[in-house]
């Protein structure tokens, strides 16, 4: 008869991958992708390196599975913030929240966005870039309904959006500066980009 794992059991599972996940989080915040190794993790979470291994088969699925609760949660921040509004206050709320969060923590942003990782996880980082682009696509797509924005095929401004804005900061988060002229400049851009002026006045 094959084993199965009690609720109790594989509840304490669950929070173990977690830990580590959350461990994981913060080494690769401090040292990046390169920096990460599974010892580290282990002695961040604190727990045998062999215990890392149980829940994780190594580096690869960790990250993936960092990256994956990361951008749950970046996802749903930007998508909260440009949920209402005309689509001016929409496109500007997602640029600064996307970008905003990205410089406060810009380790591990970089990660996310640029930083050399394997095939495994640049395929997380595809699938993060096109969630991204599809809180953009909904308010584009609202605006050219309504009128706000000129015709344009709202998937292909959404992504092309999302990779200007992750391109320029890729400079700020490598060398984790501080530019209190990065956002500004960024909304300004996507708004023009979508076919308003920087100060978001509608077309004419």
């Amino acid at each position: 008869m094959a084993y199965r794992r009690t609720p109790a059991v594989q509840a304490r599972l669950d929070a173990q991958a977690g830990s580590i996940v959350r461990a994981a989080m913060k080494v690769l915040s401090e040292q990046g992708f390169a920096g990460l190794s599974m010892a580290s993790v282990a002695a961040e979470a604190e727990v045998a390196t062999g215990t890392v291994y149980k829940n994780f088969s190594g580096k690869s699925e960790l990250v993936t599975a960092v990256f994956r609760e990361v951008v749950t949660r970046e996802v749903a921040a930007v998508a909260d913030a440009s949920a209402e509004g005309g689509v001016v206050q929409r496109v500007t709320a997602a640029v600064e929240t996307f970008a905003g969060r990205a410089l406060k923590n810009p380790k591990l942003a970089y990660v996310l966005l640029a930083e050399p990782v394997d095939t495994a996880v640049d395929t997380e980082r595809l699938r993060f870039r096109r969630a991204f682009a599809d809180t953009f696509e909904t308010a584009v797509a609202d605006g050219v309904a309504k009128g706000q924005l000129p015709p344009q095929d709202p998937r292909t401004s959404a992504t092309a959006l999302v990779g200007a804005i992750g391109e320029v900061l890729v400079g700020p988060l490598a060398e984790q500066l501080q530019s209190e002229t990065v956002v500004p400049e960024l909304v300004a851009f996507a708004l023009r980009a979508l076919g308003l002026p920087g100060d978001g006045s509608p077309p004419t």
